[in-house]
C-alpha cells in the first residue's frame, strides 16, 4: 500500500525510499543495503557516519533508547537525484517522559543512478526538539530562549 506522502511523488525510487522509513521496524535493519549505497555518507545532529553497517548501528540505537519510533513523510521535493522530506518523528523515551513526543525535520537525499542512497542528511532543531522536552535540561532551554528573545 503506497502511503499518502509517497503519492507525492512521481518517481518510484523516492517513493520505495518513503515507504521504507514510513514502514521501518527493527526487523529492515538487516536490509538498510537495500535502500543505501554501500559507502553511503549519514549526518544529523547526534551522528556522523559512512558506510551501511555504520548507519544501521544509528537505527539501532534508535529502537534501543526510544519506544516505538516512527517517521511520517509530509513534503517531498524532488528533481535529478536529489531529494528532500519533511518528516514527523514519533516516539516515546523509554527513560525520562512517558508521553508521546514529536521531532519536526527534514532530510536531504542524493541518490545514485540505481536509486540507492548516497547522501542523507537530517535537519532539525535539537534545542527546541529535544532538549526543551527532557527533565532538567527542558527548563534550562526553555529559560535561555526566553532571555535571548526578550
Amino acid at each position: 500500500m503506497t502511503s499518502p506522502s509517497a503519492a507525492r511523488s512521481n518517481d518510484p525510487r523516492v517513493v520505495r525510499i518513503i515507504e521504507a522509513f514510513e514502514g521501518l521496524t527493527p526487523a529492515d535493519l538487516p536490509r538498510l543495503g537495500d535502500f543505501y549505497a554501500p559507502e553511503a555518507d549519514f549526518k544529523d545532529p547526534f551522528n556522523e557516519v559512512r558506510g551501511v553497517p555504520a548507519i544501521r548501528q544509528v537505527f539501532e540505537h534508535m529502537y534501543v533508547a526510544l519506544e516505538a519510533p516512527r517517521f511520517v513523510i509530509h513534503d517531498v521535493v524532488a528533481q535529478g537525484d536529489q531529494c528532500v522530506l519533511t518528516w514527523d518523528f514519533i516516539f516515546r523515551f523509554r527513560r525520562f517522559s512517558r508521553e508521546w513526543q514529536t521531532v519536526r525535520g527534514a532530510s536531504h537525499l542524493k541518490l545514485d543512478a540505481h536509486g540507492l542512497i548516497t547522501m542523507h542528511r537530517d535537519y532539525w532543531d535539537v534545542a527546541e526538539e529535544l532538549y526543551e522536552k527532557l527533565p532538567g535540561v527542558g527548563s534550562l532551554m526553555r529559560w535561555l530562549k526566553r532571555r535571548a528573545n526578550s
